[in-house]
């Protein structure tokens, strides 16, 4: 029984501190950047020496994977959490509701975004582990479009190659099988929605809309309308 409860203790132990260097790690992007983002600094910011922190994180790379993973899985979260929130027969206001979380948890951890959204931090590849976090909130955009199966009018060009893995990848992961053009727009929809939240963040709309969320609001209500998802 004391091994146990020594052992226990132990993994508590580490628990606690991988929290601390990941929380410092979080607050650095906002001040540093992803690519600025230094082992160093952050042992610094939780009262350890640069060697000890090794104990914990492999390496900066190590890092961050682990930072795209968590911040990937709180986005992911938030989105499929609005949606579950909202009526299931109101398609149009749990597509905005999904985009609004979105936004809204960018906008309020802009270090983070920058992270999965921004510059590609330079000799970084981020590995597989990373692909179902990402694509967490693109399947809840993908759902509520094929759910409201609003009609999606050809395009003026054939997707149906170009969009072949995305629709293989939701089959697999238990959807019917979908529409070339709707999966094509739902991808566009996605690419809109954080084109514009980046446009944001990074200043590109300063004196260009009269309201950032109103004008948010407007995009991702048309870029849903596109993927078929039209008010009732």
């Amino acid at each position: 029984m004391t091994a146990r409860t020594a052992r226990t203790a132990r993994e508590i132990a580490r628990e606690t501190i991988t929290r601390e260097i990941l929380d410092a790690a979080r607050a650095r992007l906002a001040t540093d950047g992803p690519g600025g983002l230094s082992l160093r600094a952050v042992a610094r910011d939780v009262g350890m020496v640069s060697s000890a922190v090794y104990r914990y994180v492999a390496s900066r790379d190590a890092l961050l994977t682990a930072l795209l993973v968590e911040c990937y899985d709180e986005l992911g979260a938030a989105v499929e959490a609005a949606v579950a929130a909202q009526d299931d027969t109101d398609h149009a206001a749990r597509w905005l509701a999904a985009c609004r979380a979105a936004r809204t948890w960018c906008v309020t951890h802009p270090g983070e975004f920058a992270l999965l959204y921004g510059t590609p931090v330079p000799g970084y590849a981020a590995p597989q582990d990373t692909i179902e976090p990402a694509v967490r909130v693109v399947l809840a955009l993908a759902s509520v479009a094929a759910e409201a199966g609003g009609e999606v009018p050809p395009g003026p060009t054939d997707v149906t190659a170009l969009v072949a893995d995305a629709g293989r990848y939701l089959v697999e992961r238990g959807g019917d099988e979908p529409a070339p053009e709707l999966v094509a727009r739902t991808l566009m929809a996605w690419s809109g929605i954080f084109g514009t939240i980046s446009f944001e963040l990074f200043g590109h709309l300063t004196n260009a809309v009269a309201d950032h969320a109103d004008w948010f609001d407007a995009v991702a209500t048309r870029l849903g309308a596109d993927a078929g998802v039209r008010p009732a």
